[in-house]
């Protein structure tokens, strides 16, 4: 049996298994821990280390406490100071020569560089068939602040000569004031009209106050992915086992890309992402997609996924150039206006 170790947690002495992560810890003396955040609760959604999200004070040290583990006389405090400056990893700030869900379309044939882009690690999903996994499940790489993380970014627009900042993942969301105090960073150090700051994102904790916080701090656009219909077809693309908090995440990313068109369309550049695999999701859901989407906003622009073998689902075969052309006349056939898709020679326009 592996020895007790004496800890702190909130000035008050506990004894807890020797070798245990932090957040372990916690649950075991009966703190809350959620993945979906919730008041009173510690927020510990990728479990890597990589959003930083479930942060704790160590020994008057920030440190995440899904990856940190107790020793004795460790002295923790849940209850982080007022003013303190969040964390998380960000890596892989480069030019981009596609962009994201969130890039209008018409970029998106361009010769060159249309973004600067950087990842976050961690997220709250564990798609198995995930196109960036080693930036999402690894949680290795430096802990930025905001400030440095928009300072890095801003040197990468001016490296590449380009006008749009994208962050994406992993899920840019999960640590929620660091997203927004970045954004805010980002546009103090980009005043100019043209700059444009884009996030890319599941959505799947993308609340309306959190959507109006980060339209405050300066976002210009948006890419929310809606990844099914129904409850079990994010349960597979997810590969979340729980069927109430899938359907939550669900049910907060459809409410978010509503929200988003019904209120900022007019602020916020907004694009739909989609994503298809006939493995993973049926046409006839792909269409079901495009009739809710349609009674959204027929305008709205949508982005079709090819979505291949990669990570764990090195099964899967990649959807061929005619199969994604069906998948964009059944979009366009519900009356969608501005539908692209993403294939092996390029993106299909919204016109054919």
């Amino acid at each position: 049996m592996s020895k007790e170790v004496s800890i702190e947690v909130d000035g008050k002495g506990v004894k807890v298994q020797d070798g245990i992560t932090i957040k372990k810890a916690l649950e075991m003396t009966g703190y809350k821990v959620a993945k979906y955040p919730e008041k009173g609760s510690l927020f510990a959604p990728c479990e890597i280390g990589g959003c930083w999200s479930c942060a704790v004070e160590v020994d008057k040290e920030l440190k995440p406490a899904c990856v940190t583990f107790v020793k004795d006389g460790l002295r923790i405090g849940t209850s982080l100071p007022e003013g303190h400056v969040p964390k998380r990893i960000v890596h892989s700030f480069s030019g981009h020569t596609v962009g994201g869900v969130g890039t209008p379309w018409w970029l998106k044939g361009s010769h060159g560089y249309i973004e600067a882009a950087c990842f976050a690690a961690g997220c709250n999903l564990c798609c198995p068939q995930c196109q960036n996994w080693e930036t999402t499940y690894r949680g290795k790489g430096k802990a930025f602040t905001p400030k440095e993380a928009a300072e890095t970014m801003t040197s990468t627009r001016s490296e590449f000569g380009v006008d749009r900042m994208a962050i994406s993942g992993g899920e840019s969301t999960l640590n929620r004031r660091w997203l927004v105090e970045y954004v805010r960073e980002l546009k103090g150090l980009n005043p100019d009209p043209d700059a444009r700051i884009h996030v890319d994102t599941n959505a799947s904790i993308l609340t309306r106050d959190y959507i109006d916080e980060l339209v405050d701090a300066g976002m210009a656009d948006i890419g929310p992915d809606l990844k099914g219909y129904y409850p079990e077809t994010f349960m597979r693309i997810a590969a979340i086992e729980d069927k109430g908090l899938a359907e939550r995440y669900l049910n907060t990313a459809w409410d978010a890309a509503k929200y988003l068109i019904d209120r900022y369309k007019d602020r916020v550049f907004i694009g739909i992402g989609i994503p298809y695999n006939k493995e993973l999701i049926s046409v006839h859901e792909i269409g079901l997609i495009g009739e809710r989407l349609y009674e959204i906003d027929p305008e709205v622009q949508v982005c079709v996924l090819d979505y291949r073998p990669e990570f764990k689902r090195l099964d899967l075969v990649k959807p061929g150039y005619e199969e994604m052309v069906e998948i964009h006349k059944i979009l366009k056939g519900k009356g969608l206006k501005a539908v692209i898709c993403q294939t092996q020679h390029g993106h299909i326009g919204p016109e054919l």
